[in-house]
C-alpha cells in the first residue's frame, strides 16, 4: 500500500526527516510516536501528499502502485482525493455546514452527484451513531461528535488509506478511547489501511505495528 524510500525533508537549513523508509501493508494500522519534534507529522504529511519531500537526494513514495513523485499538481490532487483520507487532531470543519454537508464536501469536489454523496453521508454518519445529528452545524456537536463527522468525511471517497495526526488529541478518555475503538471497526468493516501519529500510548500500542521516531528517523517498531 504504502512503500516510502530515502524520504528527506528540510526546512532551509535545519533537516527533519533524515533518510525515512517506511513500509506499511494493505489493511494495517499502524502508528508512529516519538517526541515532539521528531519529524512525526511532517512524514504523514508527506506520505499524505500533503507536502513533498526534499530533492536534494533521491527518494521513492509508491502509493496503492502509483509513483508519487511521478504525478503533476492536478493530477496529484486527483488521487489525493480518490485514494487518501485525512483526519486531524482539530476536526477542521467548516463552521457554516451542517455536519452532513461538511462530510460530503470531499465528494462534490470528486464530481459525485448530490444526491449520491448526501445518501453515502447518511449512511456513514448513521454508521458512526450521528443519525440524530445530520442537519446540526459544528457549533452544536460535542468534541467527539465533531471528530466522527471527521471520520465521515475522511470515509466519504472510500479511500484505500487514512492518514490521522494525533486524532484523540482533543477528546476526553471517553471519546478518545470511542474513537480508537472504531478505527479498529473501520478496518475491519472497510479494509482500510490507516496509519495514525499519536502520543495517546493505548491507541500506539493497539496498532498493528508501532514506529518510534527520534530525531527524523524510525529507529525501531
Amino acid at each position: 500500500m504504502i512503500e516510502a524510500k530515502n524520504i528527506h525533508k528540510y526546512f532551509d537549513d535545519l533537516q527533519v526527516l533524515k533518510g525515512v523508509d517506511i513500509h506499511v501493508k494493505k489493511g494495517e494500522v499502524v502508528s508512529i510516536v516519538g517526541a515532539s519534534g521528531a519529524g512525526k507529522t511532517t512524514l504523514l504529511q508527506i506520505l499524505g501528499t500533503l507536502d513533498k519531500a526534499s530533492k536534494k537526494e533521491d527518494y521513492s513514495l509508491i502509493i496503492n502502485k502509483t509513483e508519487i513523485k511521478s504525478l503533476n499538481d492536478k493530477a496529484l490532487a486527483k488521487f489525493r482525493n480518490e485514494h487518501i483520507g485525512f483526519i486531524f487532531q482539530f476536526h477542521q470543519l467548516l463552521p457554516e455546514f451542517t455536519a452532513l454537508e461538511n462530510v460530503c464536501l470531499p465528494a462534490f469536489i470528486k464530481g459525485t452527484k448530490k444526491n449520491e454523496a448526501e445518501k453515502r453521508a447518511k449512511e456513514l454518519l448513521d454508521f458512526l451513531g450521528l443519525s440524530h445529528r445530520h442537519e446540526h452545524k459544528p457549533n452544536e456537536l460535542s468534541g467527539g461528535e465533531q471528530q466522527r463527522v471527521a471520520v465521515a468525511r475522511a470515509l466519504i471517497n472510500n479511500p484505500d488509506l487514512i492518514f490521522a495526526d494525533e486524532p484523540s488529541g482533543n477528546l476526553d478518555s471517553a471519546s478518545a478511547e470511542n474513537l480508537h475503538s472504531l478505527f479498529f471497526k473501520l478496518r475491519d468493516e472497510f479494509g482500510q489501511t490507516f496509519v495514525i501519529v499519536t502520543h495517546n500510548e493505548d491507541l500506539a500500542n493497539m496498532a498493528d505495528r508501532k514506529l518510534v521516531m527520534v530525531d527524523g528517523k524510525i529507529v525501531n517498531e
